[in-house]
C-alpha cells in the first residue's frame, strides 16, 4: 500500500494516476488508496476543523473545562468499555477520542478517519440506557476501525482532494469536508458491517450487545421526530432484525447493567 504522508505535492499526480491500477483492495473489493498513518493525518485535520467550528458557535464541551470533567469521565467510561474489548483492528493506532457538542435538537454522532468520534447531546438524551448509548457509539467506533469513513469521503470527495487535505493544502475544502461529515453516507455493506462489528464489540463487555437494535427501535417509535441519525443510517427495520441475529448468534443478549452513570451523564447535560 501506497504511503503519503508528508510526501511533497507533486507526488499526488503520480498516485492518483497510478492509484486505480496499483493499490491494494480490502475483504470488500474496496480500493485503498490511503495508509493507516493517512487516515490518521486526515482525521487529525477533519477532527481540528470540527473542533474548531462547534467551538465557534460555543457548542463544544471542552475536556479543559473543569465542569466538564465529569460528563467526560461517564462518557469515557462507556467508550473505553468498547474500545477495550480485544476486537478493535486498529485499538493501538488511532488516537481514539471522543467529544460532546452540545446540541439537544441534534440526535447523532459520527466519526472522522483515525477514530475521532463525536456525540450530540440530543442524541444521548434521547436514549433509554447505556447498552444502547454503548452500541451507538460502538456503530461509529466501527466506521472508523474498519475504514469506512475515508473509504467514504474518497469515494465522494476522490483521492486528489483527500491527499490535499492531509498535506495541508486546501483549507476551504477542509472546511467543507468538516462541515458535512455528520451527513455522510456509507453503503448498505458499510452500515451492515458497522451494525455487526458493534454487536462484536459489545459482547466481551456487561452490555447487551444488541444495544444499536435499542436504539432502532426506539427511533421507529417516534416516527414523528425520527432523529437525524437515521437520515444517514436509514432502513432501521432490517437491521434491527439483523443485529438481533447477530447477537443471537453470539449468545450475548438479555444483559441489563445498572443505568446509574447514564443517567446522571443525561442530567449533567
Amino acid at each position: 500500500m501506497l504511503r503519503l504522508l508528508y510526501k511533497p505535492s507533486l507526488l499526488l499526480a503520480l498516485v492518483v494516476a497510478l492509484g486505480a491500477s496499483s493499490c491494494a483492495k480490502d475483504e470488500n473489493g474496496d480500493r485503498l488508496l490511503f495508509s493507516v498513518e493517512d487516515d490518521k493525518a486526515l482525521g487529525e485535520k477533519v477532527a481540528e476543523q470540527t473542533d474548531s467550528t462547534y467551538r465557534a458557535k460555543g457548542q463544544l464541551l471542552e475536556r479543559t473545562d473543569s465542569k466538564n470533567a465529569r460528563a467526560y469521565q461517564l462518557l469515557d467510561g462507556v467508550v473505553n468499555k468498547v474500545l477495550n474489548s480485544g476486537q478493535l483492528t486498529y485499538r493501538n493506532e488511532f488516537p481514539w477520542d471522543v467529544k460532546i457538542i452540545k446540541d439537544d435538537n441534534i440526535q447523532n454522532a459520527f466519526a472522522t478517519p483515525g477514530g475521532h468520534i463525536y456525540v450530540f447531546t440530543g442524541l444521548i438524551k434521547f436514549l433509554d440506557d447505556e447498552s444502547q448509548l454503548a452500541g451507538v457509539l460502538g456503530h461509529e467506533i466501527a466506521h472508523a476501525d474498519r475504514r469506512h469513513t475515508s473509504k467514504s469521503l474518497q469515494q465522494q470527495y476522490g483521492i486528489s482532494v483527500l491527499l490535499s487535505l492531509v498535506l495541508g493544502e486546501n483549507p476551504n475544502q477542509l472546511a467543507v469536508v468538516a462541515a458535512n461529515l455528520g451527513q455522510l453516507k456509507f453503503s448498505r455493506d458499510y452500515e451492515r458491517e458497522a451494525d455487526a462489528y458493534s454487536v462484536v464489540y459489545l459482547n466481551p463487555t456487561q452490555y447487551a450487545c444488541d444495544g444499536a437494535a435499542g436504539f432502532f427501535i426506539k427511533a421507529q417509535e417516534n416516527s414523528s421526530a425520527q432523529p437525524e441519525f437515521l437520515s444517514t443510517h436509514p432502513d432501521p427495520g432490517s437491521r434491527i432484525t439483523d443485529i438481533q441475529a447477530k447477537a443471537a448468534e453470539l449468545k450475548c443478549t438479555g444483559r441489563t447493567v445498572s443505568n446509574a452513570n447514564f443517567d446522571e451523564l443525561k442530567r449533567i447535560l
